[in-house]
């Protein structure tokens, strides 16, 4: 039931927060009350912290930019165009060699010997 209870309860956050309204835990129980929702008496206050904190506008916004790993490498960039300068010729890819991988074959023995 504390899933229902987190997700009521932030639901609650976003629409006090939409409407300008201040985030109390008083305000989060009266509406996860109004929609019907039964919670444990002690999500609303979590909530209400969370949010003096917390911006909670700046939380909704930044949802998917966590950090991540790299991207993949920038390529050198395009010469200018013009001039009488001649093209730049392409950056030839490095093929690294990765070693083969072994088969069962090579273990001296199989699954049904």
């Amino acid at each position: 039931m504390s899933t229902v209870g987190e997700l009521a309860c932030s639901y609650a956050v976003m629409i006090l927060e939409d409407e300008g309204i201040a985030i109390t835990s008083d305000k989060i129980a009266t509406l996860v009350k109004a929609a019907g929702v039964e919670i444990e008496s002690y999500w609303p206050m979590l909530f209400a912290k969370m949010a003096e904190k917390r911006n909670v506008t700046d939380l909704i916004m930044n949802v998917g930019a966590g950090g991540g790993g790299g991207g993949a490498p920038v390529s050198a960039a395009a010469p200018a165009a013009g001039g009488g300068a001649a093209a730049a010729a392409p950056a030839k890819e490095e093929k690294k060699d990765e070693p083969a991988e072994e088969s069962d074959g090579d273990l001296g023995f199989g699954l049904f010997d």
